[in-house]
């Protein structure tokens, strides 16, 4: 009964727009107040209070989050993109390719996937409209780029999945770079398909072997700060905490030398960072709250059980619990999902013998695909406002891209070696 009306309090808080940390912790505390007493339930929160804002790690997050926002706050990020252009951008297709190229290296240094569509709209969206590419193509390119961001390390949604599972950080980085490399193969394949159309990625200028030779030298600190710090994790001389701290250093010295940074742009930087930060820790706290109530009532073990008991193949489960996630992509985004579903899905798939790590790689790039689909779509709402072009125009363009998604989700899926290969030569 006490199961009934704590769903029931939740879906209603998440009905009435309750933002999701909120509505978890509510749901979780009645929860343990109807089983337990208000007196045990104050002292269940207050050891998960300790616990869930104690860890090492989660000093991590703020430092990539502060990394992220001072690299997109000046012109580092921008001069990548003109980079990566002067390269490949003569040929057909070419700034769309150049385009997803830049989004590899700026998923290394912002770990945001939101962040990183941004930046690319407002600096490689306007060369591929000179050249006259098809704006369904071009803004398209924009939003998936960005989604990079969640897969290749760091990334903060593998941090997040990471302290909310106790599953190595080191690890889930090197777990998500092929998949993340495999991701921008899709997008770059879909491209080669879409610019045989006419008049939907013309060549650019031509190739000259100077401006991409000048414009690469002016982004070697970029990939000193990338190589530095991605090399300190997995050499073993530096935890990630500490290469996050290694990175945020390097980010603010080269903001501190760009002629683009001005102390309000600095000051915008660090605050958005506090923000960000107080989000993503508020979440894992209240999700904690919640994962407690389902721990201390014995709901994970129960369900756990029945499960196990029904008989259904565990590759069943999984699918449905990617169907579940993949719709609630369609209202929530990739932080909320985790927090909400982790609690009693984790110990769900561990209990059927699924790897953490590769599960971990799964359930991310699951809910990567939510960022680009109807309603929600956070990574083409971002696209569509940097750019000026239609809501309808941009999810029309990135449609195609989202089969690119499904097929790289199912091989992923169906082999996991893809995930588990890097973690199992170099793993910590």
């Amino acid at each position: 009964m006490t199961l009934v009306l704590v769903t029931l309090v939740l879906f209603a808080l998440l009905l009435g727009r309750m933002p999701v940390a909120f509505a978890m912790a509510i749901a979780g505390l009645i929860g343990l107040t109807e089983q337990m007493g208000w007196t045990v339930a104050i002292s269940i929160l207050e050891r998960l209070v300790f616990e869930s804002t104690s860890a090492f790690i989660l000093v991590a997050i703020p430092l990539f989050i502060l990394m992220a926002e001072l690299l997109t706050a000046g012109d580092i990020t921008r001069r990548t993109v003109i980079a990566c252009q002067a390269w490949i951008g003569h040929l057909k297709g070419g700034l769309a390719f150049a385009t997803v190229g830049a989004a590899v290296l700026l998923a290394a240094l912002v770990g945001s996937s939101t962040a990183s569509s941004a930046t690319m709209a407002t600096s490689a969206y306007p060369e591929m409209k000179k050249f006259k590419y098809d704006d369904r193509l071009s803004t398209a390119v924009v939003s998936v780029g960005g989604t990079l961001a969640i897969l290749i390390p760091p990334s903060i949604v593998l941090i997040f999945y990471g302290v909310l599972t106790e599953t190595s950080i080191g690890n889930l980085f090197l777990a998500g770079v092929l998949p993340g490399l495999l991701t921008a193969a899709g997008f770059v394949v879909t491209i080669m398909i879409r610019a045989r159309r006419q008049g939907m990625a013309p060549p650019a200028e031509a190739f000259e072997m100077r401006r991409a030779l000048r414009s690469s030298v002016s982004i070697w600190p970029v990939m000193l700060l990338i190589f530095g710090m991605m090399g300190a994790i997995y050499s073993g001389i530096a935890s990630p905490t500490e290469a996050a701290a290694l990175g945020a250093s390097g980010a603010l010295i080269l903001a501190l030398t760009q002629r683009e940074m001005n102390r309000s742009k600095l000051f915008e930087a660090f605050s958005r960072s506090v923000q960000t930060t107080v989000m993503i820790v508020t979440i894992i706290y209240c999700s904690h709250v919640f994962s407690g109530y389902l721990v201390f009532t014995r709901v994970t073990p129960d369900v756990i059980e029945m499960v196990q008991q029904s008989g259904l193949p565990p590759s069943l489960i999984l699918f449905v619990v990617l169907v579940l996630i993949l719709f609630l992509g369609f209202f929530l985004d990739q932080i909320a999902i985790m927090g909400l579903t982790l609690p009693l899905v984790f110990p769900l798939m561990m209990a059927l013998g699924y790897d953490p790590l590769w599960f971990g790689i799964v359930i991310t790039k699951t809910v990567e695909i939510g960022l680009l689909t109807p309603p929600l779509g956070l990574n083409v709402y971002v696209t569509a406002s940097r750019t000026g072009v239609a809501l309808n125009t941009v999810f029309r363009g990135v449609m195609p891209f989202l089969l690119a998604e499904l097929v790289v989700l199912a091989l992923l899926v169906f082999f996991p070696d893809i995930t588990l290969w890097l973690p199992e030569q170099v793993g910590f």
